[in-house]
């Protein structure tokens, strides 16, 4: 059975919405304005990002990347990470487990 999520303020600039999700694994799309940011944070998920349209420069453990439509990365588990929108876009990001707090 499947579950319909509304998009939720995240960050100032950054919306969040659910797409799916199983007690093993989540799919979030995350929408970003121009400048707005994913502060940094850290959690025990593993988390893959998909830039579905824009342009994000990411920080993961001090290392920076600037990624654009059809790149990707990875996060273990307790990186710090976090980004930057360089242009609107919207990334969707995979969490293994599920993320309980986005619920």
């Amino acid at each position: 059975m499947s579950q319909t999520y509304p998009p939720v303020p995240a960050d100032p600039g950054v919306t969040r919405q659910v797409l799916s999700q199983a007690p093993e694994l989540m799919v979030v799309a995350f929408t970003f304005d121009e400048g707005a940011e994913g502060a940094l944070h850290r959690h025990p998920h593993v988390q893959s990002t998909y830039v579905n349209a824009g342009r994000f420069r990411f920080f993961v453990d001090g290392t920076e990347h600037v990624l654009g439509p059809g790149d990707s990365l990875i996060v273990p588990s307790n990186a710090e990470h976090g980004c930057q929108c360089l242009e609107a876009g919207t990334l969707i990001d995979t969490f293994t487990p599920r993320r309980d707090d986005f619920l």
